[in-house]
């Protein structure tokens, strides 16, 4: 099994077929869950409740991505229904460390979001508390959005911090990820990648998801060669 992970987000699935839309993706690693508050981003989607009830019906786990303010608050509710991830702001929380060893002790993998312009700088002391450390490649609040290339630098400079730790810690990207800049993503150390338009835009979402990760699995395959270079 590929260690690449694709996760398709249904924000950019038909919402008034959300179990059909979920089972279009099986093909994937994860449904990727935007949770939007119309406060921390100017957009508003779900909440705990439907979140619960998509979960109960889901044939593939959840990642759970929340765009959300006082994320200290609201993140251990949806690791309580059992969401297998679940990805927080650190522009949004008050106290990260904390958060993320409450959603571990609830039996989620905690993730940490950081916006394009945020720097990684600040974070890198507690990879080991984390599972997942999510690189913003658009603004949050939208699909759709063009892939900023500006945030691979940093991306870069986490995928070494994280190799340099030893932590076991995934780098996952999230957004305007499509076959043209899966690839460049998967050379600067991401292994899991959002994908929204371009896999629901698709007429065969099993075919988009598999060209994705193949793109990916070349590029990340070109980048581990050229890393080992005498």
């Amino acid at each position: 099994m590929s260690h690449l992970h694709i996760n398709p987000s249904i924000l950019s699935a038909d919402f008034s077929r959300l179990g059909d839309e979920l089972r279009a993706i099986t093909d994937a690693d994860a449904a990727h869950i935007d949770v939007m508050d119309n406060h921390f981003v100017p957009n508003l989607t779900w909440g705990p409740p439907v979140v619960e009830r998509l979960h109960e019906i889901s044939p593939i786990p959840f990642d759970v991505h929340l765009m959300i303010e006082d994320a200290d608050r609201w993140a251990p509710r949806y690791a309580e229904i059992g969401c297998e991830s679940v990805t927080f702001h650190a522009e949004a929380a008050i106290a990260p460390i904390k958060l993320a060893r409450e959603l571990r002790a609830q039996g989620s993998k905690a993730g940490m979001a950081l916006r394009p312009a945020t720097p990684v700088e600040p974070y890198l002391d507690m990879l080991e508390e984390l599972d997942l450390l999510l690189i913003m490649t658009v603004e949050p609040g939208f699909g759709g959005q063009k892939f900023l290339d500006l945030t691979l630098p940093k991306l870069r400079r986490a995928a070494e911090a994280v190799r340099g730790s030893g932590a076991s810690v995934a780098l996952q990207v999230d957004g305007g990820v499509s076959e043209e800049t899966i690839g460049r993503a998967a050379e600067a150390g991401a292994n899991v990648f959002v994908a929204g338009s371009s896999v629901y835009g698709a007429d065969d979402p099993a075919a988009a998801i598999e060209g994705l990760r193949s793109v990916a699995e070349r590029a990340a395959e070109n980048s581990t060669r050229i890393t080992n270079m005498p």
